[in-house]
């Protein structure tokens, strides 16, 4: 399909630079064809009025439970191991696999609707969140979270249906595998050396929670006399691509292991206040040349999956805590939420970024709303006053997902109506904290 973005404001890469400017975009099938002057031979199926209208590279959110989204809003102002053991923990035990598909659905639903066009899951019932995104036209990488004791059945049966998700799903290339080590206090030194030995043996990579809390770290330090990063490291996590999710508490020592082992970070800044575990150290990170990307974690502990909101909250919170307004620029933070999630994911010559060649995944903003007017510096917008509702249409693998914010790859209601039962069942509508 020949799709036309036609005198469009947009946000492209230029050397080093984003530069927001005036232009047309074409998209070739799933790919964007040319940008500026159209190319020989295009066949125009669609023309998309640029008027008024900014397109940005879809935002990549890099570290979610996608299932966790009707468990929004019932577990609330608690600490992080009562909430993750004491209310979390018991609802997961409870679900179905169509619990699982509904709340991916939800999800994906929130994501597009708020610019993500591409998100990186870990998930606990497999081939659900993938019929979600094989269904909704989202693009993903998904992670069976694994949690075991040395070589222990359950540890061992989890690695198979890493497995068995991987290959039911090779009919779908916006889906990618990575293996989900779930963390250091569910995983013991044993068990990461058998995942990080099966990530070599089948060219995966790694997405693990690292250092997210105090009680972590003693835990961690206690254990193993070293901290939860020293310990990933050990125990050969880092020998792959790897991405850490949270990295809060961190010690120097621990970003030095970062930046020499190539791990990629993803910063979730809400759910890191939510819970109570502080602000990770990002600038101190970037300034260590470590890749930073951008996460939302679960709605359980967001309580949202609006990447807009965390690009807001990432450059602004470390703008207070170290009293530096030049601290994580709005330049620094689209970076992170779009080129460098990619490079985390491994996909960066296929997303992240508006250029020749790469995927068409794109969003298109409108910018007739009181947030992005006036056009001053677009780019500080998307970052200061934008907040995801001026997200209009979205398009992924040069297919159109939603547009005039309607979605079109999915019954929304019919979503909204199953989730809700969901809770009902479950006894969630009316618990209270």
């Amino acid at each position: 399909m020949g799709i036309i973005l036609k005198n469009i404001m947009a946000i492209v890469p230029e050397g080093d630079r984003d530069v927001v400017k005036e232009t047309s975009i074409y998209i070739e099938n799933d790919r964007i064809a040319a940008i500026g002057a159209e190319p020989s031979g295009f066949v125009v199926d669609k023309v998309i009025d640029g008027k008024d209208r900014l397109a940005i590279p879809g935002l990549i959110n890099c570290h979610t439970h996608s299932y966790m989204s009707f468990m929004r809003n019932v577990a609330d102002d608690l600490s992080f191991m009562d909430w993750l053991f004491g209310t979390i923990d018991p609802i997961e035990q409870k679900m179905t696999d169509e619990d699982t598909y509904w709340g991916a659905c939800l999800a994906i639903i929130e994501m597009m609707k708020s610019g993500t066009t591409c998100f990186n899951d870990m998930q606990m019932n497999i081939h659900q969140t993938t019929r979600a995104v094989k269904e909704s036209g989202m693009r993903a990488v998904i992670c069976r979270g694994l949690v075991g004791s040395g070589d222990d059945e359950a540890g061992q049966m989890r690695l198979k249906q890493a497995y068995e998700e991987r290959d039911a799903a090779r009919d779908c290339d916006r889906l990618t595998f990575m293996l989900g080590p779930h963390a250091p206090y569910t995983c013991d030194d044993a068990y990461m050396r058998i995942v990080s030995e099966e990530a070599k043996k089948n060219h995966m990579g790694i997405h693990v929670h690292l250092s997210e809390s105090e009680s972590e770290i003693e835990q961690i330090k206690e254990k193993y006399g070293m901290s939860p990063i020293e310990m990933a490291e050990k125990n050969g996590l880092f020998d792959v691509p790897a991405i850490a999710a949270h990295c809060v508490q961190i010690t120097e020592k621990d970003m030095d292991i970062l930046k020499e082992k190539n791990v990629s970070v993803v910063t979730n800044p809400a759910s890191n206040m939510k819970l109570g575990n502080g602000f990770a150290p990002v600038p101190e990170m970037l300034e260590k040349g470590i890749n930073v990307c951008l996460g939302t974690d679960g709605a359980a502990s967001n309580n949202s999956l609006n990447l807009f909101h965390e690009l807001s909250l990432l450059t602004l919170i470390h703008k207070g805590v170290k009293r530096t307004p030049q601290c994580v620029s709005a330049r620094e933070g689209f970076r992170i939420a779009t080129i460098n999630g990619a490079k985390a994911l491994g996909l960066e010559k296929e997303t992240g970024s508006l250029e020749v060649g790469k995927k068409a995944d794109i969003a298109i903003l409108n910018l007739n709303t009181p947030s992005l007017t006036p056009r001053n510096n677009l780019l500080a917008g998307l970052s200061y006053s934008a907040n995801g509702s001026e997200v209009e249409t979205v398009i992924i693998d040069g297919k159109i997902t939603m547009e005039d914010r309607k979605v079109l790859t999915m019954d929304e209601e019919m979503v909204y109506k199953k989730v809700n039962e969901i809770i009902v069942r479950m006894g969630l509508d009316k618990k209270e904290y």
